[in-house]
């Protein structure tokens, strides 16, 4: 297949007028002038459209009716299938805090699943406690809160067969230390549901954390004396921070102060869905805990938000409509989260010899093709 005469987001990270040849799944050419098609080769003139690559969601819990936590092959299709078909093509899901017997069984379907053609890429498992603060346990379950402990932690990665690739941990929590210590080579520790404060999150941090779960959500505020998780983390030049952009988990203005304190560079847009993204407005359950979904809000009964009901390529268009430039906003649900758990070398770019995994879009942002 031949791209010609489009708008093309390079290894630089701008868009540049380029053509690109795909053969057997794979970049054969990017080239600054149009390219010639071999005899039967499909030709898109693209001019006015642009290419980006596929993005990558590493936390969202579900969609279309389905969760993680299901633990089905079903459930991790229904999934799968539904994010490939809106531009999200490689995907990390997360779990939720749970019963950790429940856990090794959804880590261990989840990594046995045989995908399909139709489906996203499973690339990693995101373990979203149960290694959190009681105190800062949002939509999830405190009953099923524990401290941080490696060895739980290791049965886990065994269940997984390694693809675990996110943690979410309290750093205040007795052992949290230890366990970051212990096992930052085999996984990327992320900070998040936490009451931690600026040098608890600085120990966290030297000791080799370097993710932040969905930034400003579950954490303690920035504060001019109490600069907190958010203030260690922007000082960490190897630290990213998830953002939900979604327009209702976040202030537009704090979305703009992120990429600013951040830098473009280590912003990575996710989605936090959970099932009733894709879903008409009802009741749903997250963890165990009735939701319900109106609009563009996922609530418990509390009041209390209980993930997005927006998937992350609607998080990309919110970030570029409330003025993120299109670059920074592609990087940051393209590039930033492969790069955030080590997959960079695969993912996130159009570059010669990469494997082939990218968006046809127009100007307004609407997809027109996926390319592979």
């Amino acid at each position: 297949m031949i791209i010609n005469n489009a708008e093309i987001y390079t290894k630089s990270f701008r868009f540049e007028k380029k053509s690109l040849r795909v053969e057997n799944g794979v970049y054969t050419k990017v080239s600054d002038v149009p390219l010639l098609a071999a005899e039967g080769e499909q030709v898109v003139e693209a001019e006015g459209l642009r290419v980006i690559p596929g993005l990558t969601d590493i936390h969202f819990h579900g969609c279309m009716g389905s969760d993680l936590c299901d633990g089905t092959n079903e459930a991790v299709s229904a999934m799968a299938k539904y994010e490939k078909s809106i531009g999200v093509l490689n995907i990390c899901p997360a779990t939720m805090t749970l019963g950790i017997e429940r856990l090794k069984t959804i880590c261990q379907i989840t990594a046995n699943h045989q995908r399909g053609d139709d489906e996203a890429k499973l690339i990693g498992i995101n373990l979203e406690g149960p290694f959190i603060s009681p105190q800062k346990v949002g939509a999830q379950n405190p009953d099923y809160v524990i401290k941080p402990d490696p060895s739980i932690l290791e049965e886990l990665l065994d269940e997984s067969n390694g693809l675990i690739k996110l943690v979410t941990i309290a750093p205040e929590m007795e052992g949290a230390i230890g366990c970051i210590r212990r096992l930052k080579e085999k996984v990327h520790f992320s900070i998040g549901h936490t009451c931690a404060d600026y040098e608890q999150a600085s120990k966290a941090i030297s000791e080799g954390a370097d993710h932040i779960t969905h930034l400003y959500n579950a954490m303690p505020p920035m504060l001019h004396r109490k600069p907190g998780v958010i203030g260690a983390a922007s000082e960490a030049s190897d630290v990213y921070a998830e953002i939900i952009c979604d327009g209702v988990h976040v202030h537009p203005s704090s979305v703009r102060a992120a990429f600013k304190l951040f830098g473009a560079d280590r912003i990575v847009l996710i989605s936090d869905s959970m099932r009733a993204c894709g879903m008409p407005d009802g009741d749903y359950e997250l963890g165990g805990i009735p939701v319900i979904k109106k609009g563009r809000e996922a609530k418990q009964q509390n009041g209390t938000l209980a993930g997005s009901v927006t998937n992350l390529y609607e998080c990309m268009k919110e970030a570029i409509k409330i003025g993120i430039c299109a670059e920074d906003a592609v990087r940051a649900a393209a590039y930033n989260p492969v790069a955030s758990i080590g997959l960079d070398h695969i993912y996130g770019v159009i570059d010669e010899g990469r494997a082939a995994g990218a968006l046809l879009v127009d100007r307004k942002w609407n997809l027109r093709m996926l390319i592979e």
